[in-house]
């Protein structure tokens, strides 16, 4: 069983709309998967939910805007050392602004357990490249 995880040795996933570098796969845990994530100036992953998930994010550099809701009914700023939380079927999406990229953890916590359906962040990744039409063999980087 493994512990400790680096945030230094992960894999690298390069979608059209940010980066996902892998920490801690859904696989090696009960409940919990945690990557780093990477916005270049502008970027913002599509605004989106997870229903069976609770989001913690941990702002480690960069400015954002996190936008809440479908319109974004709601915006908050975030930068270095605010911790984000997300509930299970909140829409949500935080676009990177200002000229540096921004970098959080984030902590997926899976309120049912481990999706059976998706058991690994892989069959994750290849399921979101389905659902946009993103080519997962461009997304998944060595």
């Amino acid at each position: 069983m493994k512990y400790v995880f680096s945030t230094n040795n992960t894999i690298r996933y390069r979608f059209p709309t940010h980066t996902n570098d892998l920490v801690m796969d859904r696989s090696e845990a009960e409940t919990s998967e945690a990557f780093m994530v990477v916005l270049e100036p502008g970027e913002a992953p599509p605004l989106h939910l997870h229903d069976d998930t609770e989001q913690v994010f941990y702002v480690i550099r960069g400015a954002g805007v996190l936008h809440i809701g479908s319109p974004e009914q709601q915006q908050f700023s975030v930068g270095p050392g605010d911790l984000v939380r997300i509930p299970p079927n909140t829409m949500h999406r935080i676009q990177c602004h200002g000229s540096e990229p921004m970098v959080y953890l984030s902590i997926d916590c899976f309120v049912q357990g481990r999706p059976s359906a998706e058991p690994t962040w892989e069959s994750h990744v290849r399921a979101l490249c389905e659902r946009n039409g993103w080519d997962f063999g461009t997304v998944r980087r060595p």
